[in-house]
């Protein structure tokens, strides 16, 4: 998240073309997905608190080597390396919410950890893109890096041993037990719904900073004002959606998020010259739709696997939602055009597009996934 809002510093300072930035954000992804399936075979058999801390202190080390990258290369390699970590993290905290959380309260679980990336929004994006405009996109990686470690500390003292998994433990070998959840049937349904579900938001997310500053003429000091509001908005509308999808059917709330998402992704990607305000509106509605389908498809989707699978299941699903955006961001890169720093973007329209078409085949994949939750009870 905090690399997409960079774009266009980072394109700027470093001369970065868009299929190089493309690839930058994707390396995290790509990395990310890999590790992921290393894990999955293992991700059951130890305390889901040893584990995450494990992987934390890796992304940790990761971010200051970004902090610390002053080239094109340096950076990827970065990126790389902190992928490997951080995309593990995601995984192991949704197994520890599964764990902790029955189905039937897990809509507002999830909602209140969506409304934890809103409340980024609100300060950490903002801040970020304030400090990199004035202090260098360095300086934003470096404090990513203190609070991450304030973080790390609350992990340690707070969360209790989270091993009520362990009761299912099963004698496979790692590699058979990811073997086992990956020839499932049912789980590659899971699978292949949520991969789409991350493929269309990195394909649009990485550029659109630069396509506000370049396109819509949007002053690039007032850009994190966009995310501010996205973000406050998301602060009181994601609890909501989060106990709306335990009070009424999650397949309906995600189908009515969609068409919210639909309509306003082709009107913030076909956007010219507009007043701050407008972008603003349109910037929220968008935002909210896209969130209104993470929250109930994610309590969906959780649901899937055994207990005895879960951590493997959601490694796995890490693993290709990282991939799946990995490759959205660098398909993206080839289908924007930018002749220099200061041009505008050409054809972001048609990633728009793009992302509508994938985002009505995740409406038939999650009516897949729901059936298939709904023959269990």
């Amino acid at each position: 998240m905090v690399l997409s809002p960079l774009g266009n510093i980072l394109m700027s300072t470093m001369n970065l073309s868009t299929q190089e930035f493309g690839s930058v954000v994707s390396a995290y992804a790509i990395s990310a997905c890999l590790s992921g399936f290393l894990a999955a075979g293992f991700a059951d058999k130890y305390d889901r608190k040893k584990l995450l801390l494990f992987f934390y202190t890796g992304f940790v080390i990761g971010t200051l080597f970004c902090a610390l990258a002053d080239t094109y290369v340096t950076l990827l390699a970065a990126r790389i390396f902190t992928g490997i970590f951080g995309g593990v993290i995601g995984s192991i905290s949704m197994a520890i919410v599964t764990d902790l959380f029955v189905l039937e309260q897990r809509g507002k679980v999830m909602g209140l950890i969506q409304m934890s990336f809103a409340a980024s929004q609100i300060l950490g994006i903002p801040l970020g893109l304030w400090m990199a405009t004035h202090w260098g996109w360095h300086s934003t990686f470096f404090a990513l890096v203190i609070l991450s470690l304030f973080i790390g500390i609350a992990v340690v003292f707070k969360l209790k041993p989270v091993t009520e998994h362990l009761k299912f433990r099963n004698n496979k070998s790692p590699i058979l037990h990811l073997w086992h959840t990956i020839k499932r049937k049912d789980y590659r349904t899971g699978f292949v719904a949520i991969m789409l579900l991350s493929m269309g938001g990195f394909m649009i997310a990485p550029f659109s900073s630069d396509f506000y500053v370049n396109n819509v003429k949007i002053n690039i000091e007032d850009v994190p004002i966009i995310f501010m509001w996205s973000g406050i908005a998301s602060v009181f509308i994601m609890p909501l959606i989060g106990r709306l999808s335990d009070r009424f059917d999650k397949l309906n709330l995600f189908v009515i998020g969609t068409v919210i998402a639909c309509v306003m992704v082709i009107i913030s990607t076909n956007l010219g010259p507009t007043p701050l305000w407008k972008v603003v509106i349109i910037n929220i509605l968008m935002f909210v739709g896209i969130m209104s389908r993470m929250v109930p498809s994610q309590a969906l989707n959780s649901a899937v696997p055994e207990a005895e699978d879960r951590g493997a299941y959601m490694s796995v699903n890490s693993s290709l939602q990282q991939l799946a955006g990995g490759l959205g961001a660098i398909f993206a890169g080839f289908i924007v055009v930018k002749a220099d720093a200061t041009s505008p973007l050409k054809h972001f329209d048609t990633l728009g597009y793009v992302m509508v078409v994938i985002m009505l085949l995740c409406v038939f994949l999650m009516w897949r996934v729901n059936k298939m939750i709904n023959a269990k009870k």
